[in-house]
């Protein structure tokens, strides 16, 4: 764990077991959560309040990661979160947030968030608190996280700068400004080969990788923010049998293959398969620690800040070693649980 933290890409090779079927968004269709973000969008309502007294609203908002411009299926996305932090005793209503573009001469929405859709952007928490309030209440020297998902359609602009506002019940506040990483990704080659692979659970608004914060050395991280789930469905299912056995899945012992060039900078095998998790339950076949939370896997540096991370490999099929520089399509391992 402590080391995909340090990472700006994660790709993750899982079988993911005893789960609903999952399906591949088609292309063109937005990814659940998100909003489409561009010009055009109305403001928020003013809000009343005296923009000179003192002190201004003791609401800190921060956006730890910057987010990267990402295309897919003919759009470009924007994931990243803003934490909201009350420093105050009183407690706060956060009623409104709107995004703004900041890198030309009129800072113009891009998006705006009020009510319910406020309230599907925070924590369960803060979500279940704020239930038949219209916004987000936060208690005195209390946070929560606010999760973003923006879409920008064909050839909308995407803003390199971004802003955003904070409308509370008798004040607003502005964060600073947010720079968008705009570097190229590099493309990729497929992970998997053959017919009925599914990539689930992958960048979404919605998925268990997003929302899955982690406080490691002192700092809250997403390290799995862009991490897929590689399952392979026949028949509409991913495996037949008996769903507590790994060899009834048809992802199981599939050979993954590098995506890129790149060199091998961490690598671990050794770890026994887990039974799948079922509505039964799920005890994981060795005490979980920060070093073997991904089980048997392989890192790979791409280059330019951008790495790619099989997770839960089955153990004895790592065919790399740390230092190996590899070409893409090399086999590095087989899928495992």
């Amino acid at each position: 764990m402590r080391s995909v933290a340090r990472h700006r890409f994660g790709l993750t090779s899982l079988l993911l077991l005893a789960t609903a079927c999952a399906h591949a968004t088609p292309v063109g269709a937005l990814a659940e959560g998100c909003r489409v973000a561009g010009a055009g969008v109305a403001a928020l309502p003013a809000t009343v309040g005296d923009a000179a007294a003192f002190p201004p609203p003791q609401l800190q908002v921060r956006t730890p990661v910057a987010p990267t411009a990402i295309p897919s299926g003919g759009r470009h996305y924007l994931i990243y979160e803003l934490h909201l932090q009350n420093f105050s005793g009183e407690p706060m209503l956060v009623r409104g947030l709107e995004v703004v573009a900041a890198d030309g001469p009129a800072i113009t929405p891009i998006a705006t968030f009020e009510a319910d859709p406020l309230r599907s952007l925070v924590a369960p928490s803060a979500s279940e608190a704020g239930a038949g309030m219209t916004g987000i209440p936060l208690a005195g020297n209390s946070g929560t996280i606010a999760f973003l998902c923006l879409a920008f359609d064909g050839e909308a602009k995407v803003p390199q700068r971004l802003k955003h506002r904070i409308a509370l019940v008798d004040g607003t506040v502005e964060g600073p400004d947010v720079e968008v990483d705009m570097r190229p990704l590099r493309v990729l080659a497929p992970p998997v080969s053959g017919p009925d692979w599914t990539a689930a659970g992958g960048p979404s608004n919605t998925s268990h990788h997003r929302r899955g914060p982690i406080v490691m050395n002192g700092t809250a991280r997403i390290s799995r923010r862009y991490a897929l789930d590689w399952k392979r469905m026949k028949g509409g299912a991913s495996f037949i049998g008996d769903a507590r056995d790994v060899r009834a899945y048809h992802a199981y012992g599939q050979d993954v293959l590098a995506v890129a060039d790149g060199t091998v900078v961490s690598t671990m095998d050794g770890l026994p398969d887990n039974v799948p998790r079922t509505a039964a339950g799920f005890t994981p076949a060795v005490p979980l620690t920060a070093d073997n939370i991904a089980g048997n896997h392989v890192v790979l540096d791409l280059g330019r800040g951008q790495f790619a991370y099989y997770a839960h490999l089955q153990r004895g099929s790592i065919a790399v070693r740390k230092g190996d520089r590899i070409r893409r399509g090399k086999v590095l391992g087989r899928i495992g649980n």
